[in-house]
């Protein structure tokens, strides 16, 4: 057999790349117009489809895998032995970095529609390289705290609102654009943030402390500036500290070690040492839990964001591929099991989208009853949609088979990110114990919360009997600490069912009705019962521009 070659490659689908991820993601298009006010509609379009294009190119896909082969290095000394405490990152994040700054992912709070279109960015973000998307949602979600102290919001928020990524480290004042991270997690106390035991002693000027102390936790740690919490003589109180002093003299923040992560690589995550470290109080002493708290509940709703974005991509992916994989005589989209598989996984896509993007629609209206809509179904949604991620994403992975456990398919990269969201901003009891103490202390968010379920209250007998269901346990919550988790993901997933019935095509909603709401679906993905129209759920969740 002269001239046979063992090398002809066939049965191999196109890359994924060179497409528009927001055009191809129909629950992602639909979700934006329908919370986005007409008159800003086509601006919101351009705006979306322009950072789709980008994150779609095969050239922003190169530089996430840069990114995370290369991850950040600690240099704690210059040659010299002077103290620097820099982290050197790979020429690829700085660019993936900076063109999530001048998308806006960090300016949602003073544009019209901003903190949808922002977060339908976000969610396209996550897709191209997760690692990024923690200084932009740290600094995204560090306005509402900046903005109890008026003073300091009026210097800062126009730097954090910026659209110019300068990662140079001099004082903020001579910066265009700035970014902020977070410390709170210390080595006694993980969630339980009272614990924290870093001190401040006031300084001699009024509202200035000295921090002592250290934070097991501190990611982004090149940021401009950080919040934290510590221990002031009233009690747990809110500071700024920044990287650089306004005289150019950098503040003490000595950096121990960077974090060696399962996934997430791409960005550090340090533990920082306070050592007589400047900071400006935020807020009144003692009240450091209650200024916090808004840039808690924004980063909470970028976990669910971020979670959605894996999803989606994860889903995309396995799609795709089955559209061009061939196997046993035809398309693996056509085979009724893998087509029963595709369709479970891009139903919890897309209820996650539709969920996610709700609740930036929220923040948007800014009225008290959404305000008290978001204290409840923010913690739910961010429970359930985060620990829906890994199965559906390991799932997806397995779609591709031995294919999609080399690196190169990109879904490990995928997989590794998978757990994240579901751990930062308050692992899954911390945020059931939030839907329970919000059940139990704040009416006016259930009744915001049972409103919006109820506008879809008849269309399908499934949403109304799992509303009485949940009635049912919501009847008695004294001693309902043992089934907070279980009330977390009812509330989130029946939220999820009523926007599907309302608004996603009815072979969607009937799909996720019957699984989810029904009870007809088994233990594993890919057990969706018989009778509904699979092959529309599929194809609207196939990655087509």
């Amino acid at each position: 057999m002269a001239g046979f070659s063992t090398h002809t490659v066939t049965n191999q689908p196109p890359p994924l790349a060179g497409y528009d991820l927001f055009a191809a993601d129909r629950a992602l298009v639909d979700a934006v117009e329908r919370h986005t006010p007409d008159e800003l509609l086509d601006e919101v379009r351009a705006e979306l489809s322009a950072l789709g294009r980008a994150g779609g190119s095969a050239q922003l896909q190169e530089w996430g895998a840069q990114a995370n082969e290369q991850p950040p290095r600690l240099r704690t000394h210059d040659r010299y032995g002077h103290r620097i405490d820099e982290v050197e990152f790979h020429p690829a994040w700085h660019r993936l970095l900076g063109k999530g700054v001048s998308a806006g992912l960090t300016g949602a709070w003073a544009r019209p529609a901003g903190h949808v279109r922002r977060a339908a960015g976000f969610l396209l973000w996550s897709q191209v390289e997760a690692g990024t998307c923690c200084p932009l949602s740290m600094t995204h979600a560090a306005v509402p705290a900046l903005r109890a102290d008026p003073a300091l919001a009026a210097r800062w928020e126009p730097r954090v609102t910026s659209t110019v990524y300068d990662p140079e480290l001099r004082p903020a004042a001579r910066k265009p654009g700035a970014l902020f991270g977070m410390g709170m997690t210390e080595k006694q106390g993980g969630s339980d943030v009272r614990a924290n035991s870093t001190r401040a002693r006031p300084l001699a000027e009024e509202g200035t402390y000295a921090l002592t102390g250290h934070k097991w936790f501190c990611s982004a740690p090149m940021s401009d500036a950080f919040l934290v919490l510590a221990q002031a003589s009233e009690g747990l109180t809110c500071f700024l500290v920044p990287r650089v002093l306004d005289d150019g003299t950098r503040n003490v923040f000595l950096l121990q070690r960077l974090k060696d992560k399962l996934g997430n690589r791409s960005n550090a995550s340090a533990e920082v040492e306070f050592d007589g470290t400047w900071a400006r109080r935020v807020g009144e002493e003692g009240r450091g839990v209650r200024t916090i708290i808004g840039m808690v509940a924004a980063s909470r709703l970028d976990c669910a964001l971020g979670s959605a974005g894996l999803m989606r991509q994860a889903v995309a992916r396995a799609a795709h591929h089955c559209a061009y994989r061939e196997a046993f005589g035809g398309r693996l989209l056509d085979k009724p099991l893998m087509r029963n598989v595709l369709a479970d996984l891009a139903l919890e896509s897309e209820a996650a989208t539709a969920l996610a993007l709700r609740l930036a629609a929220a923040y948007d209206d800014g009225g008290e009853r959404e305000r008290a809509f978001l204290r409840l179904a923010v913690p739910a949604a961010k429970y359930w949609i985060t620990k829906r991620c890994a199965p559906v994403v390991v799932k997806a992975a397995e779609c591709l088979g031995g294919n999609g456990y080399v690196e190169e398919s990109g879904m490990p990269r995928l997989v590794r990110e998978s757990p994240l969201n579901s751990v930062w901003e308050g692992a899954g009891n911390v945020q059931a114990l939030d839907v329970l103490r919000a059940l139990q202390r704040e009416p006016g968010a259930l009744d915001a919360c049972l409103t919006e379920i109820g506008r879809a209250h008849g269309a399908d007998h499934r949403l109304d009997r799992a509303v009485r269901d949940l009635f049912t346990e919501l009847a008695d919550l004294e001693g309902a600490e043992g089934r907070a988790r279980r009330l977390a993901e009812r509330l989130a997933v029946v939220l999820q069912g009523s926007l599907l019935v309302r608004h996603a095509p009815p072979a969607v909603a009937d799909a996720f009705c019957a699984s989810r709401l029904g009870g007809d679906h088994g233990g594993t993905f890919g057990t969706l019962p018989g009778g509904l129209d699979l092959a529309s759920v599929v194809e609207r969740a196939r990655p087509l521009s």
